[in-house]
């Protein structure tokens, strides 16, 4: 997953009321017994050991990067079927690291029509694997993409059980990825799997979003031969165009709520990541995205410098006083009427982010700089989850390769986003961009044309973690990972999120596979081998944990 919606432009605009109150996304859901921190326990204090050069070899409990406590924590009798299949999934790991090498070498790229053939092949691979497992499968067509004459890449409908008798799960993944080319700064071919002596296994999709989406084929197939009855009935769709704004996939949902994803009694997302690299969490809310153009024009054609420089008004000067205008070094978004918008901290909320395992040295490592705008975590944390932040992307129609160009570029169109918290209203914050920016252009007394616009818009996302799907994701990754998860919140969006929980009418649950230093979107995307067969695990065990569930609705 892209974190970020600038990496998942969207075309549709989700501003539809949440089935649920503000009261609850701003006091209830942050004053959850669910987010205490007690302290550690012994176990949880062998957690920051566990992968640690001296665990003890590989016994019957699981793999030696596996310290002692948590293999033996695993093999706790509570649920004692998932003995059985961590076991298995263990002794398969080969294999489906074998199936995560096959997935990688399709260079699924949504965003390029010269792979749009690929796109539609891997699609072809996941349901030809669904197949061989017994599921039945639809590669559902989502016709003509707008604009262009290429055909959408199908979505891959799935169903496997139909007992009535247990419960149904949705689960949604993608199988398209970013572009990747080895002379973008690989230090591997990304379209190669390949699985260093640290574990790190190097390849473009390998945790956005095929490592995921394999996980939930490589729980089914672990059932199958560890002769365990798979405990729910699992629907899943997975789309190949999520990295290119997921186009034709909400009607396709909303479409498929109340028929195909009729049964489901609740979903499962897991295209996002922990929020280190040392303890798991789930996450259960999301910012939202406005993606706004500012378009300002002069000349007729593009003017060389030398002739034209000092004898008219340029495009580019104009525009790039614009964007100094909406905010400041330190982040402060200076437009009126943003910040106005945003739900309040409760003293109940204050308390929340001291407990969670975040940590600056890991956020300097993702930057790879120490360029924090906040000098401590919960600052950092409440800017990156529950504040609105606005970003500078880019201008179309300057000059920007290397070396020097003396042009005047007629037209400009500069690239911003809001990220959106609640309670913000996308209307609202529309208004208030468009008002700040026409207010200010005109300060400028240029004799350019300006014009300001939403290119796409999608709202924030919270769900309630006192729920029983959250409460069994829990107790999941307590079994797997010997730790209380984090309960989290993320600064991306996930569009797709909303529509799932719209058209269903059920709780979402992001339940994360990757940490926070894989590379998605960036050069060497990476997915750590025990994440990827820890998580195998982890995600068996939800199911398993998420069918006996008592319900708090």
């Amino acid at each position: 997953m892209p974190p970020t919606l600038l990496s998942r432009p969207s075309q549709l605009t989700l501003s539809r009321r949440l089935p649920f109150t503000s009261r609850l996304a701003r006091s209830s859901v942050l004053t959850s017994p669910s987010f205490s921190c007690s302290s550690r326990t012994p176990l949880q204090k062998s957690y920051r050991k566990a992968y640690s050069s001296s665990s003890p070899p590989s016994s019957r409990f699981g793999p030696s990067y596996l310290s002692e406590d948590i293999r033996q924590h695993q093999a706790r009798k509570m649920a004692p079927q998932l003995d059985g299949y961590f076991e298995q999934v263990d002794s398969l790991s080969d294999h489906f690291i074998e199936r995560l090498r096959q997935a990688v070498a399709i260079p699924s790229i949504s965003s390029e029509a010269a792979r749009r053939p690929d796109v539609v092949r891997m699609g072809h691979f996941l349901a030809d694997e669904l197949k061989k497992l017994g599921a039945s499968v639809e590669l559902r067509e989502l016709g003509p993409q707008p604009g262009t004459d290429l055909t959408l890449p199908p979505c891959v409908l799935a169903r496997y059980g139909n007992d009535k008798n247990k419960r149904t799960i949705l689960v949604y993944g993608h199988y398209d990825v970013q572009p990747a080319e080895k002379s973008d700064g690989w230090d591997t071919e990304p379209f190669e799997l390949t699985v260093k002596e640290d574990g790190r296994m190097l390849g473009r999709g390998s945790t956005d979003d095929k490592g995921p989406v394999l996980g939930w084929l490589n729980a089914i197939e672990a059932h199958q031969k560890a002769g365990i009855d798979f405990p729910v009935n699992l629907l899943m769709c997975f789309e190949g165009m999520e990295e290119y704004g997921s186009e034709g996939l909400d009607d396709l949902i909303n479409e498929e709520g109340k028929k195909y994803f009729a049964d489901a009694d609740a979903v499962c997302i897991s295209d996002n990541y922990w929020l280190g690299t040392e303890k798991p969490c789930l996450t259960y809310g999301l910012r939202g995205c406005n993606y706004y153009s500012v378009e300002v024009s002069g000349p007729g054609a593009d003017l060389h410098s030398g002739v034209f420089g000092g004898t008219a008004q340029e495009p580019m000067t104009d525009l790039v006083r614009i964007l100094a205008s909406l905010v400041d070094t330190d982040g402060k978004i200076q437009i009126k009427g943003i910040m106005e918008q945003v739900a309040p901290v409760t003293k109940e909320e204050e308390t929340l982010y001291d407990g969670i395992a975040f940590t600056m040295e890991t956020l300097q490592e993702s930057l790879g700089s120490k360029t924090t705008i906040f000098e401590d975590k919960k600052a950092t944390l409440m800017a990156r989850w529950r504040y609105p932040s606005l970003s500078v992307h880019g201008v179309e129609g300057a000059f920007s390769a290397p070396g020097a160009k003396t042009v005047i570029p007629a037209k400009v169109i500069g690239k911003f986003s809001i990220r959106t918290v609640p309670d913000m209203d996308i209307d609202k914050t529309n208004e208030a961009v468009y008002k700040h920016v026409n207010d200010f252009f005109k300060t400028l007394n240029s004799k350019n044309t300006m014009k300001v616009y939403a290119q796409h818009t999608g709202k924030w996302w919270v769900a309630s973690p006192n729920h029983w799907n959250f409460s069994a994701a829990a107790k999941a990754t307590e079994r797997v990972w010997g730790v209380k998860p984090d309960f989290t919140r993320e600064g991306g969006s996930i569009p797709v999120t909303l529509t799932f929980e719209q058209a269903t009418g059920k709780n979402v649950l992001l339940l994360p596979m990757g940490s926070s230093t894989d590379g998605a979107h960036s050069i060497n995307e990476k997915l750590d081998k025990k994440n990827y067969i820890e998580g195998i695990k982890l995600l068996g065990a939800y199911l398993h944990y998420v069918a006996e569930e008592p319900t708090n609705e």
